[in-house]
């Protein structure tokens, strides 16, 4: 399939979650930066220049980048750009991001702002990209011709919707999920929690994160009505239990569930749905897709953040320690890497679909 290639703005550009936007995107095969926003503190200065001491990847700055002026995040600076990938924190994405929207750009958004918004899908691209459906009503309710705004999902949410969905197309409706998560210390941004708080320790309270879990996985597990104006929710119950422990990257997450389904399915059916699942994103190559959208280990001891956060790049999800749960049917280790799929990846993916799809003609 040939692409078109498509020049793109990154705002939040010198912040965590923007470094890794600038690493994918540097030698994207469909996409090329074209501009670079952030706070008027690197407002003139050159990207190298702007991160100076700030950049926390390990890897350096790429050599295609580094002279590239940043600018302040305003619609006449960047509306020359196809898509924006925005990398903002929630306050600024609040007014910047609607109003790039409304200026007739396509926004594709790690911010929380809009998850819940009736009109914009929130996206885990391994999992429900049918919800780009919306958009043609999202962009006819706000007036639009080619402007929209899609999310992508909490970094904690992320990890379980490919394992729910692909039980749930395999099985039916789930009943309950009670999920516990090992959060690492990178899904608090830079400069996080203090070293003095998270060393020799476990902080078992992240703000909003639980109902974050808790909303977004009955919008993305849902679907969207037959006339695309609206998603149906899913009537499952989700309660989550959110931890910060002192891991760099990869959010482990304990996942105990039901289904509606009498007798439910075996140990093996479910390992067998996970190791098969497919999504979109590898049907349609898209050029950040994982070949294997989840990886089942039979070790007992894995996954682990260290062993296995950057396998495929990042791009994946992984599930272990699948075996019947004396309370619920089924329960399992899921393990993602929250700085990659679950923040910077997913939106480059959700625009990598939205291209093959053609929400970017």
């Amino acid at each position: 399939m040939q692409l078109t290639k498509q020049k793109v703005g990154v705002l939040g550009a010198t912040g965590t979650v923007g470094q890794r936007f600038i690493l994918l995107l540097a030698q994207h095969p469909n996409f090329k930066i074209h501009k670079l926003g952030a706070s008027s503190a690197s407002v003139g200065k050159v990207y190298k220049d702007a991160v100076k001491g700030r950049w926390k990847q390990v890897v350096g700055i790429p050599e295609n980048i580094a002279s590239v002026p940043v600018l302040e995040c305003t619609v006449e600076n960047f509306k020359d750009c196809d898509i924006v990938f925005s990398g903002l924190d929630s306050g600024p994405a609040s007014t910047i991001e609607p109003a790039f929207r409304k200026a007739e750009l396509r926004v594709f958004s790690n911010a929380k702002n809009f998850r819940l918004d009736e009109q914009c899908p929130l996206v885990v691209p391994l999992a429900n990209d049918s919800h780009f459906g919306i958009l043609p009503h999202q962009q006819k309710a706000q007036g639009l011709q080619k402007g929209f705004i899609v999310t992508n999902a909490n970094c904690s949410t992320t990890g379980i919707i490919p394992p729910l969905k692909a039980l749930q197309d395999a099985f039916g409706s789930l009943d309950k999920v009670v999920v516990t998560t090992l959060q690492a210390v990178s899904g608090a941004g830079y400069p996080g929690v203090s070293s003095f708080d998270i060393h020799d320790n476990v902080v078992p309270y992240i703000s909003g994160e639980e109902e974050k879990i808790e909303a977004e996985t009955m919008k993305m597990l849902g679907s969207l009505s037959s006339d695309g104006t609206q998603f149906q929710k899913e009537p499952v119950t989700v309660s989550a239990q959110c931890n910060r422990v002192p891991v760099l990257d990869g959010h482990t997450e304990c996942v105990s569930l039901s289904f509606k389904q009498r007798p439910p399915p075996s140990i093996d059916q479910v390992k067998e749905v996970l190791r098969n699942y497919t999504c979109e994103a590898q049907k349609l190559k898209a050029h950040s897709a994982p070949a294997q959208a989840i990886v089942v280990h039979e070790e007992e001891d894995r996954p682990q953040p260290r062993l296995d956060r950057d396998h495929q790049n990042g791009a994946c999800v992984h599930v272990g320690r699948v075996r019947k749960c004396p309370v619920f049917d089924v329960k399992f280790v899921v393990l993602s890497n929250n700085v990659m799929i679950g923040a910077a990846t997913s939106s480059v993916m959700n625009a990598e679909i939205a291209l093959a799809q053609g929400y970017l003609n």
